[in-house]
């Protein structure tokens, strides 16, 4: 038996770290690691969401894992434990993890693939340092019970086998037999079949699992979203009030045909977006300026450069020469590059651009910068605006490239939108929109013909930013696009 000293020394604990800029919380996305695996320094344990991205974490010592404290889906305060490692796994026997009721009930565990039965977790850690959600009512009558099949996980898990658990009563009303609802347990699903429902909008508790030990099936998930008959709607879950006080939204859905709402939690990259829009609409004085276009002599040259053997290996686009445009304006009106400190009454003028890209990805609006951008070759920047891409796409996007930034450029006209009115980025003082490129009748050379044409649309602060600043910044990058040779002589 090992002493109190030996336990210390023996099992390290991995708290949440801050992967931002002051952030004070991050979502557990997934586990990347059970208990009883082994992890090596620099390996990614899990995947959390912060107000700004998806990061993978990675723990910073060798060991065995002991045991994960909170479960996917927790929003979990930095600084708590996460995760406790056994770095000497062969000096004797580890004490039993603490039970689960040694702190707010949790769910039920998982079934997880190829036999491996996850930990019951949550054990030890403190209801008012941690966020939950709130529990279904269903979650709530159940807590006291739960199935025979998430009894025998946490019986393995304490070391001893159970007893038989009686069979459960028989519902008279509400959700069909079986289903998670009627047994009020948390419905069993693999993580891929959790995605799966919540994308067509079935809530598990309503599925009748029909997989080993209760567990919900794909199959399962897709005949509880086939359209019920019209003559025999499926009737609605009784509504029950809830015990816990401390509350965290779900999404809720109803299956079937008949579905009114959705209703999605605004939490991670949604909820930090949502408060900085606000935040920078109702602080800084916007003002909007508009420009039509000609831009076919910059199609002509995009087409060019996509044979040209300097930027092979990477994309070429109008995104590319629209940046590299706005790159040269701020050059020549070096003011525009500067941001606001209400504190210190300053205007802090920026002698570097890191030059911000709009992107749209499923966990919401983010904004990466391309670090130096005002530094790099058009080659330089081709590959990095990809690489931004790319990152975006993956939902791989750290903290650390959105930081920082001091002018974006939003692109709407991929969605075929003509124009807009953008809201700056906090802490910025310019964000530039580009609509779409449209064939339109145009006067060229006293003649009416069909040219490319697209609509800027400038917004600028207005403490720092006057309108002759903003008009000059805005007609020069509408005049480097209509003459794109204007990049070597300007520049």
């Amino acid at each position: 038996m090992p002493t109190m000293t030996d336990t210390a020394t023996r099992f390290r604990e991995f708290k949440m770290p801050d992967v931002g800029e002051g952030l004070t919380e991050a979502e557990i996305l997934k586990w990347y690691v059970q208990p009883g695996d082994t992890v090596t320094d620099g390996q990614a344990v899990c995947e959390v969401e912060t107000a700004k991205a998806a990061v993978e974490l990675p723990i910073p010592f060798d060991g065995v894992v002991h045991e994960l404290r909170f479960p996917e889906g927790t929003t979990v305060d930095v600084g708590q434990v996460i995760i406790s490692v056994d770095v000497a796994p062969g000096s004797g026997d580890a004490p039993a993890a603490a039970p689960a009721a040694a702190a707010a009930p949790e769910p039920e565990a998982e079934a997880e693939p190829e036999g491996r039965q996850p930990v019951l977790v949550g054990y030890g850690v403190s209801q008012s340092s941690t966020k939950r959600r709130a529990r279904k009512p269903a979650e709530a009558a159940g807590a006291q019970g739960g199935s025979p099949a998430a009894a025998a996980v946490q019986a393995e898990l304490n070391g001893h086998t159970p007893a038989p658990a009686p069979a459960p009563a028989p519902v008279a009303e509400g959700p069909a037999a079986g289903s998670a609802a009627a047994l009020g347990e948390r419905p069993l699903a693999k993580p891929p079949v959790r995605k799966l429902a919540k994308d067509l909008g079935v809530d598990l508790a309503l599925v009748v699992p029909t997989g080993k030990d209760g567990v919900i099936t794909r199959e399962d998930v897709h005949a509880a979203a086939a359209p019920a008959p019209a003559e025999a709607p499926a009737p609605a879950a009784p509504v029950a009030p809830v015990a816990e006080p401390v509350v965290q939204p779900q999404p809720v859905a109803v299956a079937g045909e008949g579905a009114r709402e959705t209703r999605i939690p605004v939490k991670g990259v949604r909820k930090a977006t949502a408060a900085a829009m606000v935040g920078s609409a109702f602080s800084a004085p916007h003002v909007t300026e508009f420009v039509t276009v000609d831009v076919t002599r910059t199609m002509k040259l995009v087409d060019e450069l996509k044979q040209d053997k300097e930027m092979a290996g990477v994309r070429v686009n109008p995104l590319l020469l629209i940046a590299k445009a706005l790159l040269v304006a701020i050059k020549r009106n070096p003011d525009v590059n500067a941001t606001w400190d209400e504190a210190n009454q300053e205007i802090v003028q920026k002698h570097y651009v890191n030059l911000g890209i709009a992107a749209a990805t499923p966990r919401g609006l983010i904004v990466p910068n391309i670090k130096d951008a005002h530094a790099k070759t058009l080659p330089q920047l081709a590959a990095s605006l990809g690489e931004l891409v790319t990152t975006a796409r993956e939902g791989k996007t750290t903290p650390a490239a959105m930081q920082n930034g001091t002018v974006t450029i939003t692109n709407v006209g991929v969605f075929g939108v003509d124009t807009g009115t953008p809201i700056l980025n906090s802490g910025e003082s310019a964000i530039l929109a580009v609509g779409a490129i449209k064939l339109q009748p145009w006067v060229h050379k006293g003649k009416v013909k069909p040219r490319q044409v697209t609509t800027l649309a400038l917004s600028f602060d207005h403490r720092l930013v006057d309108g002759e600043l903003g008009s000059k910044v805005l007609a020069d990058v509408a005049a480097i696009l209509e003459q794109p040779k204007r990049l070597m002589t300007w520049a």
